[in-house]
């Protein structure tokens, strides 16, 4: 590995908090012009999830870093006109489409495997008819194509659906929007503009800026924070760090040992080690803060020993917890206030109405922003109604009552 630079700047945990905030465009003034696009391109990744409750969670990241945009505004933003595809990164995510060559490595990858989860009888015969049909009829969904399953679980795939994910897989189709929640395939050559249809660039390229961009993302990150962001390998990060433009920091308290190691020094590096983007360094972070109900998958929060090392807030997504077992709640949703996580809703809809399960907040001071956050989101959704159903602790409960009834009138 590359010889690396000793940190030059010591950072204190607020410092952090504040760059990571900024970085992740919940801090100051949001780019309303830019909109659901530059949220895209700023994360560089949003994450996708079958759960929908107040809506899904790629609609719930841009509202809450833009407020309430309108849902089909953000569809719009993500799939009219090939600014984005779908692949996977942290998990299965959103792209902005000027990232299609840098995730040649794991294109090549993929189709140096021979396969994925599913093994198929016979797919030249197989991967040859999804094509001449997407060449002939596309942009079509799995179902369409022919059907998705055979019958059984829903991991049973019928061979069709295995040979266009195989060809999702390896570059050959592209998901080219969502419908109904189902996937429409299309040939990728008909969706990413000819100037960035290409695997030219190399494994290291691809990695390096991949790696750049997480850092930019996040402003201050550790080296397994960085390998975190679009699921690398800790050697892929290793190998590119020297050169991908972050400059080596330290930061006060995070040498302390996480959950997966995250903050451990490596290579002989100080306790805290990290590294930051240039960019987010100067000028301090300052600006407004949003207060919002965050999605378990925000890029802000969806690594836990990240979210417990800069807010303190151990946060787990329970809604494949069996119900006896739920702490906080199914989709329970963080609320972000002057910069820190302060408690948590699980929400539903029903008719008109936001019902909150279940609330937990960690003060009293929460009581004022948790009203805002769920009056907001309230009115996106468009519901006219907000009613809690348990709140903990329960003697915030009229605190909570009286201030949504000020808010909503």
């Amino acid at each position: 590995m590359t010889s690396l630079p000793s940190p030059a700047l010591e950072l204190s945990a607020d410092e952090a908090r504040r760059i990571a905030l900024r970085a992740q465009g919940l801090l100051g003034a949001p780019d309303r012009r830019a909109g659901v696009r530059g949220v895209l391109r700023s994360l560089g990744a949003v994450q996708l999830d079958t759960i929908s409750v107040l809506a899904r969670s790629h609609e719930l990241v841009p509202y809450a870093r833009l407020g309430a945009v309108g849902r089909e505004t953000v569809e719009s933003a993500y799939w009219d006109g090939s600014h984005a595809f779908e692949y996977w990164s942290h998990a299965a995510c959103i792209l902005p489409v000027e990232e299609w060559p840098h995730f040649a490595f794991r294109r090549r990858a993929r189709a140096a495997r021979g396969h994925r989860w599913h093994v198929m009888e016979d797919s030249e015969r197989s991967c040859a008819a999804v094509r001449d049909r997407l060449k002939n009829d596309g942009p079509l969904t799995a179902s369409e194509l022919g059907g998705a399953k055979n019958g059984g679980e829903w991991y049973d795939w019928s061979e069709t659906k295995i040979a266009v994910e195989w060809l999702l897989d390896t570059g050959e189709v592209v998901c080219a929007r969502r419908r109904g929640w189902k996937r429409v395939y299309d040939l990728a050559e008909r969706v990413i503009p000819d100037t960035l249809f290409h695997d030219d660039l190399d494994d290291r390229a691809c990695v390096r800026r991949l790696v750049a961009q997480a850092g930019a993302a996040m402003g201050v990150a550790t080296r397994a924070d960085l390998a975190d962001y679009h699921r690398l390998r800790a050697e892929q990060v290793d190998e590119v760090l020297a050169d991908s433009g972050l400059v080596p920091v330290t930061v006060e308290g995070w040498g302390r040992p996480a959950a997966r190691g995250g903050s451990r020094p490596s290579s002989g590096r100080p306790p805290g080690a990290a590294w930051a983007d240039p960019a987010a360094l100067t000028p301090p972070p300052r600006g407004r803060h949003r207060t919002t109900l965050l999605s378990p998958f925000d890029s802000l929060i969806w690594d836990r020993p990240r979210t417990e090392r800069i807010f303190g807030f151990t946060h787990r997504l329970e809604a494949y917890v069996p119900r006896p077992q739920r702490i906080h709640g199914y989709f329970a949703m963080p609320l972000l206030s002057g910069g820190r996580l302060l408690g948590r809703v699980d929400p539903a809809r029903e008719g008109t109405t936001l019902v909150a399960r279940q609330l937990s907040l960690l003060s009293g001071r929460a009581v004022r922003p948790m009203a805002e956050a769920l009056a907001e989101a309230a009115s996106w959704v468009g519901c006219t109604r907000v009613r809690v159903e348990r709140i903990d602790p329960p003697e915030l409960a009229a605190p909570l009552t009286e201030a949504l009834a000020e808010i909503t009138g």
